[in-house]
């Protein structure tokens, strides 16, 4: 099992010839992703695929910690 906290994700797919588009979408924050695999893929491999880009992107997406500033004496 994974010790990432699960979240909702909707997961679009539409076939575009020999491409299958899949969307992922994080329900709480409303970042979207989309990749591109060949339409005989495996589906297992693209939602995974997509999941981590998703993931990528909003760990992307977090504001940086904004650096402790120096005492003034």
């Amino acid at each position: 099992m994974s010790d990432r906290p699960q979240r909702e994700v909707i997961f679009e797919i539409t076939r575009l010839g020999d491409l299958q588009r899949v969307a992922a979408i994080d329900v709480e924050t409303g970042t979207e992703v989309v990749i591109q695999a060949p339409a005989n893929a495996a589906l297992v491999d693209v939602r995974a695929l997509a999941m981590r880009k998703l993931e990528r992107a909003i760990r992307e997406e977090e504001p940086a910690p904004v650096p402790e500033r120096g005492k003034l004496i």
